[in-house]
């Protein structure tokens, strides 16, 4: 797992962690994720510690959901939030985090907080219907005004996964708040979990998805929290 990037104590029995949770939600030590192109707003990073899932483009606002297709459904996923329409046929990316990841949260961008908040949902296994467990687990919403003007509003949705219905909002983050690239949204406790980020139609000029191999699983490369993750347009 790599403890040496933690925040522990060695030369404790328990490195230092008063509990299971404590550990869960551990903390890198200062240094071991540094911020991405920290002056740029046009460089967006990675608000989870994640295996990549999907990247789906022209998504619709309302879609039926099938066996085999597994649509994203933006006013499902963002709970019938005033700021839908915005998103209908942007980009979404999803990323998955094992029980083993990092489980805090950061911002990809540097902007403004228009709304956070909690959504009630249920509870599912860990399958390939991570997509529509984004419509119907339990899950935060952040709304974000990036501070880049291409990219806009986005949204940032951590999704709960299995018994992972503990989704916690850092107590900074309400409206109006100013959050810096790369500064913690709040975190999941407990279990493996998942997480979207919705963007506006023509927001996205690429995505770098600076990945490394896991030596767990080397098929499953990690994109680590604040990594570069993409790029906005650099026109409207």
């Amino acid at each position: 797992m790599g403890i040496e990037q933690y925040e522990h104590d060695p030369h404790d029995e328990h490195w230092g962690f008063v509990s299971w949770n404590d550990f869960f939600t551990r903390r890198f030590t200062d240094g071991a994720r540094p911020v991405a192109s920290p002056q740029d707003d046009t460089v967006i990073v990675s608000a989870c510690e994640s295996t990549p899932h999907r990247i789906s483009t022209d998504v619709q606002r309302q879609d039926r959901f099938w066996i085999k297709s597994r649509p994203y459904s933006l006013q499902d996923m963002l709970a019938n939030d005033d700021s839908v329409e915005q998103f209908v046929g942007g980009t979404v990316y999803q990323g998955f985090l094992s029980a083993t990841n990092y489980h805090r949260w950061h911002s990809p961008v540097a902007g403004t907080i228009v709304r956070a908040f909690l959504k009630e949902g249920t509870y599912y296994s860990e399958t390939d219907s991570q997509s529509y467990l984004a419509h119907v687990a339990a899950r935060a919403i952040f709304l974000i005004q990036a501070d880049d003007p291409v990219i806009g509003l986005l949204a940032f949705v951590p999704v709960g996964m299995v018994e992972v219905s503990s989704c916690n909002i850092h107590p900074n983050i309400t409206a109006g708040y100013h959050i810096a690239k790369g500064e913690e949204l709040g975190y999941f406790q407990f279990g493996g979990s998942t997480h979207c980020l919705v963007f506006r139609p023509g927001a996205i000029a690429d995505f770098t998805l600076a990945a490394i191999p896991q030596p767990q699983n080397p098929h499953a490369p990690l994109v680590r929290v604040r990594s570069q993750l993409a790029t906005a347009n650099t026109t409207a």
